[in-house]
């Protein structure tokens, strides 16, 4: 970050907490494989929990891990990944049903679905187009059944979400 020019950078580890104005934000733990390519460095994979108007949990790249129960106080939203890169997902990595299972964990009013549509490898886009597509809308289809009284918005890419007041 310092490289590209930014000259207040904060590292957070789990459990760590940055407070800016009325924001607290809390980095939490992920189920994630740290490492980033062949030659990158191996990082601590991790969420975050703001604090402020509202409560949001944006849960990074992980996968489901009882722990998220513990981050279910009172969240307004949470931000779920749904699938990951490419026609399969590996370890580290929620599948739409998988996503719809945390709600029970975390019990937030509102829920979208993160992490689909955007990468996928060269040419598959065009034989496989449905694993771009489908996953918000499997992660929909599971979270009425599990978890019923959560509010599920998906957010196409580029879209915005005026979160309502309650």
């Amino acid at each position: 970050m310092r490289r590209q020019g930014f000259t207040h950078v904060t590292e957070l580890v789990a459990g760590e907490q940055l407070t800016i104005g009325a924001l607290v934000i809390t980095a939490t733990p992920a189920q994630h494989s740290g490492g980033r390519g062949w030659f990158g460095p191996r990082v601590e994979s991790l969420g975050f929990l703001l604090r402020g108007q509202q409560t949001i949990y944006f849960a990074g790249d992980t996968d489901l891990f009882p722990e998220m129960q513990a981050l279910s106080t009172a969240l307004d939203i949470a931000l779920l990944p749904v699938w990951g890169w490419g026609p399969t997902l590996g370890a580290g990595h929620m599948d739409p049903y998988r996503a719809a299972q945390a709600l029970t964990l975390l019990k937030p009013h509102w829920a979208i679905p993160i992490h689909w549509g955007t990468l996928y490898p060269m040419g598959m886009r065009y034989l496989r187009p449905r694993l771009l597509q489908a996953p918000p809308y499997l992660f929909a289809y599971h979270a009425h059944i599990l978890a019923p009284t959560v509010q599920i918005r998906i957010v196409e890419p580029g879209q915005v979400f005026e979160m309502p007041a309650r």
